[in-house]
């Protein structure tokens, strides 16, 4: 079998490469999306040097940001607010 693919030919669209292995994408647990979250909402802090340093999109952030604050993402019991009196 004679096959060149460096020379576009009709129909030849260009180069095919195969990855193998994970995707890049990253399945996070509800308690680092929590503290990534609460991370964002320290006072200074810019969401988009939240996301880029974590690896996410800003638009990521603010979403766990609002589950956060509706209750649909818990803080882990070690970054709970203590209720000590």
């Amino acid at each position: 079998m004679d096959v060149h693919l460096d020379v576009p030919t009709a129909g030849y669209a260009g180069r095919l490469e195969v990855l193998d292995g994970p995707t890049g994408r990253r399945v996070r647990s509800e308690a680092e999306r929590a503290r990534i979250a609460t991370e964002s909402l320290m006072p200074g802090v810019q969401v988009a040097a939240v996301a880029r340093k974590h690896g996410v999109t800003r638009w990521q952030v603010y979403d766990w940001r609002r589950r956060l604050r509706q209750g649909q993402l818990a803080l882990p019991e070690r970054m709970a607010p203590s209720s000590r009196s």
